[in-house]
Parts: C-alpha cells; sequence; structure tokens
C-alpha cells in the first residue's frame, strides 16, 4: 500500500520556521491535498500550543497535531487546560502529543527528573482524566493535583499520542494512549518492530481498539529527473548532523547500526559520518528520489504498519519542491 492507494500523508512544520509564516504554510499544506499538519515543539524554537492554535485557525479540515510536548515543561494541569482550550475551539481537529523531551533542553530549564516514566504516567492519566471532566486529586513522584477540574472540558474525546522510543515507553503508549509518533529517522525494521510491541501491550491492557502508529519521514524529493538524482548526496549532511547529536538509538539498532555509529562518532564526529555513512543508512533513514521512488520509500513503512506517514522535508533549501513533488502524488491518488 502506498501514497497512491489513498494512504494519508501529512507534513511536520519545521521548527526554524519563523511564527509568521505558519498560517501561510499551514492553509498551503492543507490546499496541497495533505491530510494533517504536526508541529514540533523543540525547545526553544516555536510553543507547540500556540503554533497549533495559529495552524488550526488557518485552515478549515486538516488535523493539526503536536510531536511533542515534554511530560516536564508544563504540568499535566496546565497542559490540559490548553489542550482542552483548542479542542472546544476546534473539535476533531486537534492531536497533542506527550513525550520525555530531549534532555539537554529540558535540563537547561532545571527540569531533569530522576524518572521521565513516572513524568510521562502521570501526565498522560493527569491530562487524560482532566479532559474526560473529573476533578482530580494526586500525589505523583513527579506531579501532584488537588482538586483540579476543568471549567471547559471538550465535548467529544481528544486523542492524545506519545513521541517515544524505548520499550518501556511503547508499553505505556500501547496501555494509556490513542497513538504513538514515531521519530523522524526510523527504518522500517524499527517501525515493524515498534508496530508488534504496541499491539501487544494494548492487548495486554484489555483494550478494544488498535493503537495507531504515525511515522515521522525525513524526505527530500524532486520531481526533475536530474534534480532528483541530487537529492541524496544533499540529505546526507543532515542526517549526519541528527546521528552525530542523538548518537546510538533504538532505530539504527534495528539496522544494526549502533556500533558502527558509536565509531564514527568518536573518530570525528558528523563529517567523518557524512563520509562514511553507508548507502543503506541513508535509504533506510529518508525517502528521496522522484516521487516515484518516493511512494515506494512510503509504502515501506505502510507495509510495516503504520497508518499514516508525516514528511519531513529536512533539506531546508529544498523543502518546498519537496513537498510539492510529495502533493503530485496526492493529486494522482
Amino acid at each position: 500500500m502506498t501514497v497512491r492507494d489513498g494512504r494519508q500523508v501529512g507534513v511536520l512544520l519545521g521548527s526554524t520556521t519563523p511564527p509568521e509564516q505558519i498560517a501561510e504554510l499551514a492553509k498551503s499544506v492543507e490546499n496541497s491535498g495533505f491530510g494533517e499538519l504536526w508541529i514540533p515543539e523543540d525547545y526553544f524554537f516555536l510553543g507547540g500550543i500556540a503554533a497549533s492554535a495559529i495552524a488550526l485557525s488557518a485552515t478549515e479540515r486538516i488535523r493539526v497535531g503536536i510531536a511533542v510536548v515534554s511530560s516536564m515543561v508544563r504540568h499535566p494541569a496546565l497542559l490540559g487546560m490548553e489542550i482542552a482550550t483548542l479542542a472546544r475551539a476546534f473539535p476533531g481537529r486537534f492531536a497533542p502529543g506527550i513525550g520525555h523531551g530531549v534532555p539537554a533542553w529540558t535540563a537547561q530549564m532545571g527540569l531533569t527528573v530522576r524518572s521521565p516514566m513516572s513524568a510521562l504516567r502521570e501526565t498522560l492519566t493527569g491530562v487524560r482524566d482532566l479532559l474526560a471532566g473529573q476533578t482530580v486529586t494526586a500525589e505523583g513522584k513527579v506531579h501532584s493535583f488537588t482538586d483540579v477540574t476543568l471549567t471547559h472540558p471538550p465535548a467529544d474525546r481528544v486523542p492524545i499520542y506519545t513521541g517515544v522510543l524505548g520499550d518501556k515507553g511503547i508499553a505505556l503508549t500501547g496501555e494509556l494512549a490513542d497513538g504513538l509518533v514515531v521519530s523522524a529517522l526510523a527504518p522500517a525494521e524499527y517501525v515493524a518492530a515498534t508496530r508488534l510491541k504496541l499491539d501487544k501491550a494494548a492487548a495486554e491492557a484489555g483494550r478494544t481498539e488498535r493503537p495507531e502508529l504515525v511515522v515521522l519521514s525525513a524526505v527530500n524529493v524532486a520531481r526533475d529527473p536530474a534534480a532528483a538524482a541530487q537529492t541524496r548526496e544533499q540529505i546526507k549532511p543532515v542526517l549526519a548532523f541528527y546521528l552525530a547529536a542523538t548518537g546510538p538509538n533504538p532505530m539504527l539498532a534495528a539496522i544494526g547500526g549502533n556500533e558502527l555509529l558509536t565509531d564514527m562518532i568518536a573518530r570525528g564526529g558528523p563529517e567523518v559520518i557524512e563520509a562514511e555513512m553507508p548507502d543503506e543508512w541513508v535509504d533506510a533513514m529518508s525517502v528521496t528520489g522522484t516521487p516515484e521512488q518516493a511512494d515506494a520509500g512510503f509504502g515501506r513503512f505502510f507495509d510495516a504498519g503504520a497508518d499514516k506517514v508525516i514528511v519531513v522535508p529536512i533539506v531546508e533549501s529544498t523543502s518546498r519542491e519537496s513537498l510539492a513533488a510529495i502533493a503530485s502524488l496526492i493529486s494522482d491518488s
């Protein structure tokens, strides 16, 4: 199954997007036929709640999600209030995501905690209970509540997603959340394994609805064949930068790359990674080439169990062409 078979594709807004451009870009995404717009809350770039409000106000039909708010940055009572506000104003169109947050960023705010999993669990349960109209009193390891009730809870259930990588986070998602947003650079092998783990956790929790699996996909695509031939080399330095920043991780482990990555980082970081990165890494962690090649790349994610693919045009100089090229797949479907 591919985009041309009618599978839904969305767009992740770049975290470096100037706020004054959000409305225009959101309209363009909607008018191009994409089904969803996701907004990152990367500290200290765009505020996910504020940016979502701008995007929702500028559009009419697409769903807007946040990928993702840190469970340690906003107290769940405050986050629940913010979510309820947008869910009431734009029924059925808001999809908040909650995760741990990048440790270096949360440390800058003095928000490092001993148990990130406790913070995530307490945030998911607290927000969900508040959105359901309950009065919450709880003493947690990270977050506490005393008789907190939302004045304006949403009329309809709001889907809550997580953005996690490890097995414990995936298990918690299957137990408590409506879906999981898989980080960009994840190969299809990681997506397939995550699909199995997520479904198993949901079944063990006695849930009847299958959690949704939303995959972020790093893309660099062009309609012109000559330009498409350059897309693979153009994306390599960006992939190298992110790999150097994240280091060994569960996504790269899915294709057996962590040992080699560790060696590359020790010998020089991004420059060495870019120079020595195996071609199969580029193919596994990104979608490049022509629209037809991109369609096949997205098909690998859908075959692995993804419900939706959200494209991330991470090469800034070619981002608009990438979106136009992928939009051509949607118009052909």
